[in-house]
């Protein structure tokens, strides 16, 4: 088998898209899950603090209680959750009591399996295509997470950056040194943005998860890359804020989420940044 997958590009990334489409529900309970996770988390600690009893003993993680209907709780059987099948075979709609189901689960399954297989492409039989796979993974939870909660969890990020920096041990994406610069870049510049923003305006105009994040994609592609990260998020971010505003989708007011740029833009660098960089650089006249 590791044969076959060493020989054949096609099977191997095939192999991966399916991968990518099984890891996609997955996430879809991650993405769910996880933030009422945190909130029964803090819930919890602030009854401790008050000296409240814990009302809520049920428990509640990735794998409890069982997926149901959130309309008539029909627990979700095995053969209603192949990814994309599933949802197709039951025509959108819950077996039971034919509420429809959000369109966005086998979205993000067939997202998954796509950037898996592109990946898989790219990089090929090899760690670092492992290692491109679990950022590409961890970046589309966090994506999701924060357009639904405006939150990037301490829990994806912070594993995520010294995951970049132990790949990079080996030096399966840049130097360690790059990759330990990248991270302390990437986190005190968006840091440094956020304090001379929030003196100028007194307002707060990101969180700290972006932060986080940033500095995670820095360990991962190394220092060089934060540049062209920064920049294609910030525009693909300003044109998309500024379309919402404009078609009346979204108040002037509320505040957008950044990671999902961010995340975007990473994975852009992660997959085509070598080219990116040396276009700019042959642009500017430097290379």
């Amino acid at each position: 088998m590791i044969e076959l997958l060493q020989n054949s590009s096609l099977f191997f990334i095939s192999i991966t898209a399916v991968l990518g489409l099984l890891v996609g529900s997955f996430l879809n309970v991650v993405i769910y899950r996880l933030p009422i996770m945190m909130e029964h988390e803090w819930q919890t600690q602030c009854n401790e603090l008050n000296g409240v009893e814990d009302k809520n003993s049920a428990p509640f993680t990735l794998s409890q209680p069982r997926s149901a209907c959130p309309h008539c709780q029909h627990a979700i059987t095995a053969i209603e959750n192949i990814p994309v099948i599933s949802y197709l075979f039951l025509g959108g709609k819950c077996r039971d009591c034919r509420a429809p189901i959000s369109i966005r689960y086998p979205i993000i399954e067939m997202l998954t399996g796509l950037l898996s297989a592109i990946v898989a492409y790219y990089f090929g039989f090899d760690w670092a295509c492992l290692g491109a796979l679990l950022l590409t993974w961890a970046l589309i939870a966090l994506t999701f997470i924060d357009v639904d909660h405006q939150l990037l969890p301490d829990s994806l990020t912070l594993p995520l950056l010294w995951l970049g920096i132990s790949f990079n041990f080996y030096g399966q994406f840049t130097t360690l040194e790059a990759s330990v610069i990248g991270a302390i870049a990437g986190y005190l510049s968006l840091w440094s943005v956020y304090q001379i923003f929030k003196l100028v305006t007194g307002k707060e105009g990101m969180g700290y998860g972006d932060f986080k994040l940033l500095a995670a994609l820095g360990a991962w592609l190394g220092w060089s890359f934060l540049p062209s990260i920064i920049l294609l998020s910030s525009l693909v971010g300003a044109v998309v804020g500024l379309s919402l505003i404009l078609f009346r989708r979204h108040q002037s007011d509320i505040p957008i989420p950044f990671g999902p740029y961010l995340a975007t833009a990473g994975w852009i660098a992660l997959v085509w940044g070598e080219s990116i960089n040396t276009a700019y650089l042959n642009w500017a006249g430097l290379a």
